[in-house]
């Protein structure tokens, strides 16, 4: 399919709002329960091309510019927490991995299956005692043609819908921290890939989450990512992208969240006047609208220099930093000014409790605020402060 014009592309992310709004949060009703997207889902997601729209042309999506797929995240963002996180996931590192990293025989073979959900993958980087950088303890041993991997992985998503896992291992334990690292690209049903199931989360309900264990798992050498070392390299890149998107998605919880504040405080009536007309409220609600117009300008700015190929590692911690901050006020003020009935279920407003639920997440995703701390003053102080 060609690229979308203007007129089509608005209409598409009408679309996707209504969507999220409206299909996804009926299914969410049985996911909140059984912790496990029914086919209906994944269903509703590729006939809405959300595994296409992101992916290059050359590879059977819409080619859509950085800016555009953050748009259309947005949208899909004001939905339930869980499926937000599949497709931000299927938007950006699921494919975008393989395509920057793969072998030209990796990349023949199964760029093109993304565009259906033919092929899906999960980020098995984070482990329990071994956390999420160059201090991992999963290793691959080089073995002939073979590398043979035993370790495990912690709190991964999407283990349970997936046919490859992009695994990280030490392949030179006594190399300098940078080279310390290779990147996998593991077929699940190689011998010795292990699901390792965990409890159900607070909220972000369905994404699948679960420990992997690799026993003597042996992999052929052409499922190598770039070359024997580049792991760091790629786990860096990944997530400076993938922090960007968790801001819009930030950002559209954060933006549905102010719709459905205002909605209530213009019906509630206290000592005969609405909330919406008390100066409190009124400032309150400036406050959240002013935090979300202020993390929307820096995520289009971010998709501005990915666009030029500029650094983004500082600019993308700043926006996920941002990001916690905003939707941390948001929904406490949501929350503060809907009272008692935000804290129950099935709220006729919407999703309230749930949304408050599911956006906590945020706060661990691709790093917590201290980490996007020290990547951004790395940053900074590296350029003596300048921003750009």
């Amino acid at each position: 399919m060609a690229k979308l014009n203007e007129q089509e592309f608005q209409a598409y992310l009408k679309q996707i709002r209504t969507l999220a709004e409206g299909p996804f949060e009926a299914i969410q009703k049985e996911v909140e329960v059984t912790n496990k997207f029914p086919q209906e889902f994944f269903d509703l997601s590729i006939e809405n091309d959300l595994y296409r729209f992101s992916l290059p042309e050359e590879y059977g999506g819409w080619g859509m510019d950085e800016l555009q797929i953050l748009k259309v995240q947005e949208e899909f963002s004001r939905g339930p927490g869980g499926m937000r996180m599949h497709l931000h996931y299927a938007a950006d590192m699921n494919w975008r991995i393989l395509d920057d990293f793969g072998s030209k025989e990796l990349k023949d073979q199964y760029m093109h299956k993304f565009a259906d959900k033919s092929v899906f993958t999960c980020f098995a980087l984070t482990e329990e005692t071994g956390g999420s950088g160059a201090d991992l303890h999963t290793v691959a041993v080089k073995d002939g043609n073979d590398y043979v991997l035993n370790g495990e992985k912690y709190l991964i998503s999407h283990t349970d819908c997936c046919e490859f896992a992009y695994v990280f291992a030490v392949t030179d334990p006594n190399a300098d921290k940078d080279k310390r690292l290779s990147a996998f690209f593991v077929p699940i049903n190689t011998p010795g890939y292990e699901i390792v199931p965990m409890p159900h989360m607070m909220g972000c309900r369905g994404a699948g989450h679960a420990g992997l264990k690799f026993t003597d798992m042996k992999l052929d050498k052409k499922y190598l990512l770039g070359e024997e070392g580049d792991g760091l390299k790629i786990a860096v890149h990944s997530l400076s992208v993938s922090r960007a998107h968790i801001a819009v998605s930030n950002l559209g919880m954060s933006q549905r969240m102010l719709e459905m504040t205002i909605a209530r405080a213009k019906d509630r009536v206290t000592f005969g006047k609405p909330l919406v007309a008390r100066q409190a409220i009124q400032q309150t609600i400036a406050d959240m609208g002013t935090e979300i117009y202020a993390l929307r300008m820096m995520v289009y700015d971010f998709a501005k220099d990915f666009e030029e190929g500029k650094d983004i590692e500082m600019k993308a911690a700043m926006c996920k930093l941002h990001s916690i901050n905003t939707v941390k006020l948001v929904s406490d003020y949501m929350l503060e000014i809907f009272a008692g009935v935000g804290y129950f279920e099935d709220c006729v407003y919407g999703p309230v409790e749930r949304l408050y639920r599911d956006c906590r997440a945020m706060w661990l995703e691709e790093g917590p605020r201290t980490v996007q701390r020290l990547t951004a003053s790395r940053k900074l102080i590296a350029s003596g402060g300048v921003i750009g």
